[in-house]
């Protein structure tokens, strides 16, 4: 095989979009099973939000349809009433609040380590395990609690 028939064939595989290089798994790509309940008749409506429907031109304007129009099967789903959909696409709301959490916790490690300064001096440090015995044990330390009953 000569260079120029070599240098070809591999421009050619690396010119071609990933997604022919892409594999379905098998699980999906079987059909969903037939529900024996429903009408053969009754025609086949897309899986798409009225909402994504432009607003003017319908018989009803405040659901976005014409008289004798389908229903879709889950109407409630993808009606003007269904939930509404994202006007930002969702994976880059996700790459935004990820922006927002790194920044928020770089600003609080640049405040903890590099604009606190350090201390002028050591702190104190007492022999025999900070002069325990010697100020007369944990309990004499502690400060003495004050009951409510005694206010007047």
């Amino acid at each position: 095989m000569s260079l120029i028939a070599r240098r070809a064939a591999r421009v050619a595989s690396a010119t071609r979009p990933a997604a022919a290089f892409a594999v379905r798994s098998r699980a999906y790509a079987a059909k969903a099973a037939k529900d024996p309940e429903t009408d053969d008749d009754y025609p086949k409506v897309p899986n798409v939000s009225r909402q994504y429907l432009p607003a003017t031109g319908w018989q009803d304007p405040l659901t976005r349809r014409n008289f004798g129009d389908p229903v879709h099967e889950q109407d409630e789903l993808y009606s003007m009433w269904g939930p509404d959909i994202p006007t930002i696409a969702p994976h880059i709301a996700l790459r935004h609040f990820t922006y927002a959490v790194i920044s928020f916790v770089s600003f609080g490690f640049l405040v903890k380590y590099a604009l606190t300064p350090e201390m002028p001096a050591i702190r104190r440090q007492y022999p025999f395990g900070g002069l325990v015995t010697e100020l007369g044990g944990m309990d004499a330390n502690k400060a003495s609690v004050e009951d409510e009953s005694d206010v007047d």
